[in-house]
């Protein structure tokens, strides 16, 4: 995998190269995605996102970590003891680095051990399960990783606005797959990656959470028709 997000967060920490960066769905046209998005503080931070970092406390493990925007923020948290934060991505791992995260670390965290308080999943945090079918397992090894008393916080949307019609109905095709199961591109530097990202409806979280024996309440809704859920 190229991991083209990691590099333009690389690029642009570096060498101040805003090279755009345009990012499309099977659903949607391709749009401008900003790096500096990566590099906000937390007063730049969407209202979901600093409600999850209010609630994290303990040993917190900070997952697709990107230029490691929440976690420098919690490294100053009384309430929090440490923060580990993981991205599939050197080149984003390297900027977490040298932005001062001690513990940044290149790993996928379905091949992650030990025990958390807190398990951050943001900015679309269900996205990385690409495909509905990973859910089940992908929450299962979540809460093998959790503490006594641990919390797992992860933000989605549900895209059912995208069928909606004039008379305020929404109408999804029939179809095999489930509609938050989209095909993602991302366009950098002339480069393109492709990669499957899921989109899931708190109903559907809900639903996943109970058959891995988690509990699920939903912690705020934003403002379109995305939501703050947490697990435990």
């Amino acid at each position: 995998m190229q991991h083209l997000l990691g590099i333009a967060i690389k690029d642009y920490f570096e060498n101040n190269l805003k090279t755009k960066v345009f990012t499309q769905t099977n659903l949607s046209s391709a749009e401008e995605f900003p790096v500096d998005y990566f590099f906000r503080e937390i007063e730049e931070m969407p209202a979901l996102e600093q409600v999850a970092l209010e609630l994290a406390y303990g040993k917190v493990l900070d997952v697709g970590c990107g230029a490691g925007a929440h976690a420098i923020y919690l490294q100053n948290v009384p309430s929090v003891e440490c923060v580990e934060a993981i991205d599939v991505s050197p080149e984003a791992i390297s900027v977490c680095q040298a932005r001062g995260i001690s513990q940044a670390r290149v790993r996928d965290v379905m091949l992650c051990q030990g025990k958390y308080d807190t398990i951050l999943l943001l900015m679309n945090g269900t996205g990385i399960c690409g495909k509905l079918s990973n859910l089940l397992p992908f929450l299962k090894h979540l809460k093998m990783l959790l503490a006594p008393e641990g919390q797992i916080l992860m933000d989605s949307s549900d895209l059912i606005y995208l069928f909606e019609n004039e008379e305020g109905e929404f109408l999804v095709p029939q179809a095999e797959k489930y509609y938050g199961e989209v095909e993602f591109t991302i366009n950098y530097n002339g480069e393109t990656e492709e990669l499957d990202w899921l989109y899931l409806s708190y109903d559907k979280l809900q639903h996943a959470a109970k058959k891995a024996k988690l509990q699920c309440e939903k912690i705020a809704d934003g403002s379109h028709f995305d939501y703050l859920a947490r697990l435990y």
